[in-house]
């Protein structure tokens, strides 16, 4: 797997899980209701704005990542 696709699975699931997390949290925790699962569901929503803001980062920024910061060469 190319370290792009690496790069992109990585910050998808850190995204989701910070998102799935905070929502759990402000939620109370209690994962047997609805709610945590409107919240799965919705911690979805910013981890597929990563996966844009990745694909954009191929196009704009460090051509070995998915990051928007150019490396610096030296």
């Amino acid at each position: 797997m190319s370290r792009l696709v690496l790069d992109t699975i990585e910050r998808t699931a850190g995204t989701y899980v910070v998102a799935l997390l905070g929502l759990l949290l402000a939620d109370g925790f209690d994962l047997t209701n609805l709610s945590a699962l409107k919240a799965a569901a919705i911690a979805a929503i910013p981890a597929g704005l990563s996966v844009l803001k990745a694909a954009v980062g191929t196009a704009i920024g460090d051509q070995a990542t998915v990051g928007w910061i150019p490396r610096r060469r030296g």
